[in-house]
């Protein structure tokens, strides 16, 4: 005799509501397709729930919304799902406030739970000199463009600066100047964020680049008749002498990177990633890495430890005797490794 298997949860039809609702954002409101159809697996979840809960759609709570937020998070769902969830959710509820069917929002103050904050991308002490020291091979690009991208690379690297306090950069400075590199003092400076001013310590291979890219400059900064050109005092130009974009050095600097024979494309933010860390990890100086970063806020400084224990948790995985047997142990009994000293999962 043949067992009978169990009947699955009946499929619902749209309620009516949900079905003038959808009609709403795709007629009225004139949203994508793909986000029509997205919001309308989001109020099939929510019309599961509450006729699981036995109420009525209009009849949900805020506390009934919190209970289904947590079962959701319970099974798996990420932060970023929830909140996406909860978002057509508290659309549906206020469309229907406007109508007059319900007397508030049961969804209005409910938060997904937070998603753990990713840490930055940062490269390896070797990964960062491999690409500073790179040196293309000659007739592959203009020894100007050489120039400028070891510059561009030097200083991203070596003071830790934003894309856009970089390009911001000036030949000399001036009352109009965002920022410059005073070469007698070794210091850029640089404007920030907030409109934040503040100097940067150059260092002696940052400061060699910029010599050699600055008589490269030269040839491409005057015009045929050997009037200056657009870019006017901007440091890094192109060879029409206009002032590069933040998007073009990301090019650039893919490029090298993958010339340079790193396995991860390198962009600018993941060079001051790899400043703040090293320096960090060099130092253990927090407050001083924040005053290098600019940051205002210690706090947004902080996830820099959280690298730097990933470095010596690294460390202590491969040379200590007890990390090593406990690795052994671990594998021979087909057993997870135990979170704590030397642990570096990826985030």
């Amino acid at each position: 005799m043949t067992q009978a298997l169990p009947a699955s949860e009946p499929e619902l039809a749209l309620h009516p509501l949900v079905v003038r609702y959808l009609a709403h954002v795709r007629v009225e409101k004139r949203l994508a397709p793909r986000t029509v159809a997205l919001y309308t697996l989001d109020l099939e979840k929510l019309q599961t729930q509450a006729r699981r809960a036995g109420v009525a759609l209009t009849d949900v709570g805020h506390l009934q919304i919190r209970r289904w937020v947590a079962q959701m998070h319970g099974a798996g769902r990420s932060g970023r799902g929830i909140a996406l969830i909860l978002s057509g959710w508290r659309g549906f509820y206020t469309w229907l406030g406007r109508e007059g069917l319900v007397s508030g929002n049961p969804v209005q103050n409910v938060r997904a739970p937070k998603a753990p904050r990713p840490l930055p991308k940062a490269l390896s002490v070797d990964e960062a000199v491999q690409l500073a020291s790179y040196q293309a091979k000659p007739g592959i690009d203009a020894p100007q463009l050489e120039a400028r991208d070891q510059c561009i690379t030097e200083l991203l690297y070596g003071c830790g600066l934003r894309i856009g306090e970089l390009v911001g950069l000036d030949v000399r400075a001036s009352a109009t100047a965002m920022g410059w590199i005073d070469m007698d003092d070794a210091q850029a400076y640089v404007l920030g964020k907030g409109g934040k001013r503040r100097s940067v310590p150059v260092g002696r291979p940052a400061l060699q680049a910029l010599q050699a890219w600055l008589a490269a400059r030269s040839s491409w900064h005057l015009t045929s008749n050997g009037s200056v050109a657009a870019g006017g005092d901007a440091l890094f130009i192109n060879q029409r002498g206009t002032r590069l974009t933040p998007q073009h050095i990301r090019v650039r600097l893919k490029q090298r990177s993958l010339k340079a024979g790193l396995a991860t494309p390198v962009h600018p933010h993941m060079l001051r990633h790899s400043f703040a860390s090293h320096v960090l990890q060099s130092s253990g100086n927090l407050r001083a890495v924040q005053e290098l970063l600019g940051h205002a806020n210690i706090t947004s400084t902080q996830v820099y430890t959280r690298l730097d224990f990933q470095h010596l948790a690294k460390i202590y995985d491969a040379a200590h005797p007890r990390a090593l047997s406990a690795r052994a142990s671990s594998a021979a009994a087909g057993l997870p490794r135990k979170p704590g000293a030397g642990d570096t999962s990826k985030d």
